[in-house]
């Protein structure tokens, strides 16, 4: 059964950076296109960006000109850099794909520390 595999989180101090990756377990999947999210405690799960698999980019007004979003499709991988964090950031981040949606991760931790 396919699956997504989140990785990268830690916790960093505000001003710095992570790069999360999101790859798919399974062979003979290749991700489309894919988004990726966050859920804070007590908030809703919010949408950070999303890239196509032709690499159409959008963003989140709350991480632009700080988050990255891309995509190695030899890899099968798709990446989230994350510049400037804020404590605001912190949240489990969640890849998903958007052709797919029942088809995500686990989620990864990230927090940010004043």
């Amino acid at each position: 059964q396919v699956h997504l595999v989140e990785s990268g989180g830690g916790s960093v101090q505000a001003g710095g950076s992570l790069r999360l990756s999101c790859a798919a377990s399974g062979s003979g999947f290749s991700l489309n296109g894919v988004g990726w999210y966050r859920q804070a405690p007590g908030k809703q799960r919010e949408l950070v960006a999303t890239i196509t698999r032709g690499g159409i980019i959008n963003y989140a007004d709350s991480v632009k000109g700080r988050f990255t979003i891309s995509r190695d499709n030899a890899k099968n991988t798709v990446y989230l850099q994350m510049n400037n964090l804020k404590p605001e950031d912190t949240a489990v981040y969640y890849c998903n794909d958007l052709r797919f949606p029942q088809i995500g991760g686990q989620g990864t931790q990230v927090t940010v520390s004043s």
